[in-house]
Formats: structure tokens, C-alpha cells, sequence
């Protein structure tokens, strides 16, 4: 598993870095910073589906001592008629249930199996907490693909980020 001992770069450096050399975009440098969601695609028994819609939006942030956080939800979540979250109506909780996952923790890279490792600490699909997942990964340019095998809705998730700018 790669260390996570960085330099500090600028965003030229680093994108210039990469572009010359996309090796080292398989580490945990070349995945240091924040990301925004493209897409998010399920595979379950031969049929694909968008769990979180055509304009799904997200976040994942990076930091260089190998903390992270990902955020995913549908676009147009309903808003609760109680305007509280605790009281919300069951087809309201079930909405923002299906429509969302969020979790945080660690990771690192293993460049050998080009794949992230996450050790997940807590998330809002609690079945993941404490647990660690192998997620295989590539990164081109400024656009990141990684598999999740396992996904919180069952099936293979497959999901693009854009680095944000």
C-alpha cells in the first residue's frame, strides 16, 4: 500500500505532473482533492439503472494523510412538510434514504491491483461502517472511474468524477 507522504505542488504543477507521467496518477497523490460527480451507474442482474437519477450530485474530497469523504445524492430530494427531518413521513425517509449515501474514513492506493482501499468509519448506509472495501480504479486526466463491487443497493456500482477546479 503506498505511504502518504506528499510533496506540496500547485494545481499546474500537479496537472502538468500528471499528464507527463499517468503512473503516478495510480497513487494516493493523484487523488488528493476535491472531486464532483459525473455519474453513477448500477449493474444488477443484467440491467443498469441510475440509483441516483440522471443529475445525481456528489462529492469527494481527498486530503493528502489519506482522509476522505463522499457524498452522493438524487437531484431533487423532497423536502420534508414537517420542515424537520426527525418527523418526516415514511415515503419522505424512504425518498431520502434510496437517494442518498454519504460516508468518510481513510484510505490508500494499492498500485499493484489499481485499487482504492476504504476503510469506511461511518456511513449512512450503517452496514458499511468499520468495514474496509477494495474498489478498482483509473484515473485520465482529470477524470476519475472506480468500481464499487459491492454497492450500498445492491449490484456493481460504476461512477465517473470530474476534478474540481
Amino acid at each position: 500500500m503506498a505511504s502518504f507522504s506528499l510533496t506540496t505542488t500547485s494545481r499546474a504543477q500537479s496537472k502538468e505532473q500528471s499528464a507527463q507521467d499517468p503512473a503516478k496518477q495510480l497513487t494516493i497523490k493523484g487523488l488528493v482533492g476535491t472531486w464532483t460527480l459525473v455519474s453513477s451507474v448500477t449493474e444488477q442482474g443484467g440491467t443498469k439503472t441510475e440509483p441516483y437519477g440522471p443529475n445525481a450530485k456528489g462529492i469527494m474530497t481527498v486530503d493528502a494523510n489519506g482522509r476522505y469523504a463522499i457524498v452522493t445524492m438524487r437531484a431533487g430530494l423532497p423536502k420534508f412538510a414537517s420542515n424537520s427531518r426527525v418527523t418526516g413521513t415514511p415515503s419522505e425517509n424512504k425518498a431520502i434514504v434510496g437517494g442518498s449515501i454519504a460516508h468518510f474514513g481513510t484510505l490508500s492506493v494499492n498500485e499493484a491491483e489499481r485499487a482504492i482501499i476504504l476503510k469506511i468509519e461511518t456511513a449512512t448506509f450503517p452496514n458499511w461502517d468499520g468495514t474496509e472495501q477494495k474498489w478498482p480504479f483509473t484515473i485520465t486526466g482529470d477524470t476519475l472511474h472506480f468500481t464499487v463491487p459491492a454497492a450500498s443497493g445492491g449490484g456493481t456500482a460504476m461512477t465517473v468524477w470530474k476534478r474540481a477546479n
